[in-house]
């Protein structure tokens, strides 16, 4: 075997290899892609869920409205309760 002949041996070999390497990479990148595809899908999904979920103005009026109701009932009896 003359040495040119090993030398082609040795670059195919390296080809060979550097081939399955970037195969390899490249492989995991388009999973990776994937999988980071349908975590947005899932993001986009309880950002819809959230924002769906918000009370909204009129809502906490009436809220804040009862609450201030029940408030001033329970001031009023205190109040009376002081007079006595």
């Amino acid at each position: 075997m003359d040495s040119q002949t090993l030398i082609n041996y040795i670059i195919a070999l390296a080809g060979f290899l550097g081939g399955w390497v970037l195969k390899v990479l490249w492989d995991s990148i388009n999973e990776l892609r994937a999988v980071d595809s349908n975590l947005i899908d899932k993001v986009a999904a309880i950002e819809v869920m959230v924002a769906g979920s918000y009370i909204t103005r009129d809502e906490f009026q009436r809220t804040i409205t009862t609450m201030f109701t029940k408030l001033d009932r329970i001031e009023d009896k205190i109040d009376k309760k002081a007079d006595k």
